[in-house]
């Protein structure tokens, strides 16, 4: 059952999407597509999330001020009540900002290393190098097909730059 209650979250949640969704559109725009293109190019994938993303935040601004919101989950596991966890949330927005201010200097691969692993010990995974070395190989296989297959360029930084096959 759905409340009857408007609740300012779920509309900001809701516009959020909305934002995004035109964030995509208006980015999708700057992609530069050859003279020669003919069909369905590189803006195709990106308008059409947006679209969507659009569509739903669109539905949803329409039920959060129709007060037709979500339940809260009544799970066991589940406590409602429970304050953030800001040291938490504080680390893990460092290691998002560290891979942002990294990502051109040291590589994908390696960036993308530290934000998984960074945020795997954040949220206590045990031990903590697994999750350096899973995100050591999940950085390295994206490298190998956006960078290497697709010829998408994703940096590979100082230490791989030199490997062929990572960087097509």
């Amino acid at each position: 059952m759905l409340g009857t209650r408007k609740k300012p979250g779920e509309t900001a949640f809701a516009f959020l999407f909305i934002l995004i969704g035109l964030g995509g559109i208006v980015g999708a725009r700057s992609i530069r597509v050859s003279e020669l293109e003919t069909g369905i190019g590189p803006r195709a994938f990106p308008y059409l999330i947006s679209a969507a993303l659009l569509l739903v935040g669109i539905g949803l601004v329409i039920q959060a001020l129709r007060g037709q919101g979500g339940e809260v989950e009544e799970g066991e596991d589940v406590d409602a009540g429970a304050k953030p966890d800001w040291v938490t949330i504080g680390k893990i927005v460092g290691f998002v900002v560290l891979f942002v201010l990294l990502l051109e200097t040291i590589g994908w691969p390696l960036a993308s290393t530290l934000l998984f692993g960074g945020c795997a010990w954040a949220l206590g995974a045990k031990p903590w190098w697994r999750g350096v070395l899973i995100g050591f190989i999940v950085g390295l296989v994206i490298q190998f097909l956006f960078g290497g297959l697709l010829g998408v360029s994703l940096p590979a930084g100082p230490v791989l730059e030199n490997v062929r096959w990572l960087n097509g």
